[in-house]
């Protein structure tokens, strides 16, 4: 009897993570140190599930968490996604002799291609494969202005037409007020093309935004740390926020960890600011809080 073998795709490690693809280096970084916190073994002895989560963190932050094996994996995914999960010369070109074949053979093969004379036309020149890079700058950069140094990797055509990989180091400029996820294009500085033009290098701007805030589609999101006794009575909590202003927010009766309240203009560079709200973490709690809670307990809460 034949056995079927059922592939498992693996978890995606921004999901795992809990960062959107456009996160920061810096970000994922923060994310991984609150999740192997959380899920420790010291913090959770004999706790399979949470020995698995714990592990399963780890992969996923060996698998994005440096720089240059994230860039790695995004550039695979992005070739998986264009062309099916199949493989690309990183040259491009087109679709080579195939179709020109069947063709001929479909009228009698030294018959005259009926196609032939379009066929003829000039051609476009092949032209080498784009490349894809992320750079990191902070709100600072963003808000000023300025110019960066970063690196990428790109296919260099060099004696007898054989290429190779090297880092090459380029600059740009960051305009005043430059906005998280801008696409910067540097034409002709990607993978270099052996009978052609080399392609492009798109350079995606993150902006790392700091401790408790990440960008979600365009949207600053700050976290803002709520006592459990303010999410189920209602109060409020005193919030800084990215322009420098400072006031009470309201917490409504039984709010919940993952709620949010959005503030117009209040965010980066006058864009809308979304509040998500978070369960307050203590480190440690004192024998009066452990006193409260076993009340609350016991209380069914």
């Amino acid at each position: 009897m034949n056995e079927s073998k059922v592939c498992m795709a693996s978890p995606d490690p921004y999901a795992t993570l809990g960062v959107s693809r456009d996160a920061s280096d810096a970000e994922i970084k923060r994310a991984f140190r609150k999740l192997a916190r959380k899920y420790h073994p010291d913090r959770n002895p004999d706790d399979n599930a949470a020995e698995a989560k714990f592990k399963e963190v780890q992969a996923a932050y060996e698998t994005i968490g440096d720089a240059s094996k994230r860039q790695e994996f995004d550039q695979k995914k992005r070739m998986e996604n264009m062309f099916g999960g199949g493989g690309r010369s990183p040259f491009g070109g087109g679709m080579g002799g195939g179709f020109e074949d069947m063709i001929g053979q479909m009228f009698g093969g030294q018959q005259q291609n009926p196609f032939q004379q379009r066929r003829r036309q000039p051609q476009a020149q092949p032209k080498g494969t784009d490349v894809h890079v992320s750079v990191d700058i902070d709100l600072s950069t963003a808000e000023k202005g300025g110019e960066i140094q970063f690196q990428a990797q790109r296919l260099k055509v060099g004696a007898n037409n054989v290429a190779s990989k090297v880092n090459q180091n380029f600059r740009i400029r960051i305009k005043p007020g430059e906005q998280h996820g801008t696409v910067k294009r540097l034409k002709q500085q990607g993978n270099e093309h052996p009978q052609g033009t080399p392609g492009d290098l798109h350079v995606t701007i993150r902006i790392d935004a700091g401790e408790g805030k990440r960008w979600e589609n365009g949207i600053l999101i700050q976290e803002i740390a709520i006592p459990f006794s303010t999410m189920m009575l209602g109060g409020k909590v005193k919030i800084e926020l990215p322009n420098g202003k400072s006031g009470l927010l309201k917490v409504a009766e039984n709010s919940q960890p993952g709620d949010r309240r959005r503030m117009n203009n209040a965010g980066y560079n006058g864009g809308d600011l979304d509040l998500e709200f978070v369960l307050n973490e203590l480190e440690e709690l004192t024998n009066e809080q452990k006193a409260a809670i076993e009340a609350l307990r016991e209380l069914g809460l």
